[in-house]
Order: C-alpha cells, then structure tokens, then sequence
C-alpha cells in the first residue's frame, strides 16, 4: 500500500506566519521554512518576535480563522484520498492547524503541540519526534507502506528524497535549482496525476 504525505503550509494552505505578518505588519514573521533550513532556530526567532511585540496564541488564532484553504487544494485532496491513504506531515502545531483540517474536510495530521500559558502567550514548542517528517516517513516504511511525498521547503526535502517518489509543489525558485533531480509542479492536477503514475 502507498501512502500520500503532503505538507500542509505552501500546499494546502497559505503561509500562517505569512498571513499573521501581514495582519500585524511585522515583516519579520515573513521568515518560513523556505529561507531557514533550522527549524528551531525559527521557532526562537519567531517566540522572541511574538514576545517582543506581545502577541500570543489569541492573536495568532484570530488570523487563522480568516485563511482559507488555497484554491483547488480541497479538491486535490477529495481525489487523492479516492486513490490513497494521505497523511499530512507538518511542522506547524495542533493549536494552528485545527481549524483548517476543518475546512479541508479533516484529513490526517501529524504535527506539534505549542505550549501556552494561561495568558495565551506561547511559551514554547514541543515536536513530535526528531526530524519529524523522515522519522515518520521511515516508521511507515518499516509497517510495509511505500510513500510518496510532495513539500514545498527546506524541512521536507529530506522526506521526499527518502519516498519512493517526491515532487516539490510550488517551491522557491532557489530550492527547485538547488534540486533539479525534483520533479516541481505548481499546478495540483499536475501533483496528482505524478502522485498516482508514482503509486502503480
């Protein structure tokens, strides 16, 4: 059997640090995983910001309730999902993503848990497991599942090389050069007729 694993910001979903930089006017929370290979060294980054500016959770929230899934990608996954098992491997945090798994018709979802304080500032982060997305990737490689994977950052680089097959999905330009062994695709019609070749 083959599973499906996607990630969810820049695939499914608009950038949540994007989208919270833009209702705050905080241009440092632009920074993703697109240019910060370090996930940790992200996170601090963005827990000093939110501190700096006393933003917590609260904030954080109300800009998600206004995202939307991106155009077509409930689509894709109603139709992947008739082909195969989908797991949305993510290194965003349940407290982020539950609302939009709402809108996605809540599909699976492996990611992280922040911890919060009783005033919605966010304290910390706890991962799932190290290297979450590979560790995964190789757990379900070690239960008898081939993957297929499909990423857009620095962080699933190393989930889709370890697949069966792999596409980068409307990644930066940098990214797309520096692995020109990818396949990449913008379009999610595109996406689901390599993930489905890949899977027979």
């Amino acid at each position: 059997m083959t599973i499906a694993c996607l990630d969810m910001e820049g695939v499914l979903v608009p950038e949540i640090w994007i989208a919270f930089s833009e209702a705050t006017g905080i241009s440092e929370l632009k920074r993703t995983t697109r240019d910060e290979p370090n996930y940790d060294t992200l996170m601090q980054y963005r827990l000093s910001i939110l501190k700096e500016h006393k933003l917590g959770l609260n904030e954080i929230q109300a800009t998600i309730a206004q995202i939307d899934p991106l155009p077509g990608a409930k689509e894709f996954l109603d139709k992947l999902r008739t082909s195969m098992q989908v797991i949305i491997l993510s290194d965003t945090f349940e407290q982020f993503a539950a609302p939009l798994m709402k809108k996605l018709d809540w599909p699976t979802i492996f990611c992280n848990t922040l911890e919060v304080a009783p005033n919605g500032e966010i304290t910390g982060y706890r991962m799932r497991c190290p290297h979450s997305k590979l560790t995964t990737v190789r757990a379900l490689h070690s239960c008898g599942f081939d993957t297929i994977a499909a990423g857009d950052s620095f962080n699933d680089l190393a989930m889709i090389e370890a697949s069966k097959a792999g596409f980068l999905f409307r990644a930066p330009e940098s990214i797309i050069a520096d692995h020109p062994e990818l396949k990449a695709f913008t379009e999610f019609d595109d996406l689901l007729d390599a993930i489905r070749a890949a899977a027979t």
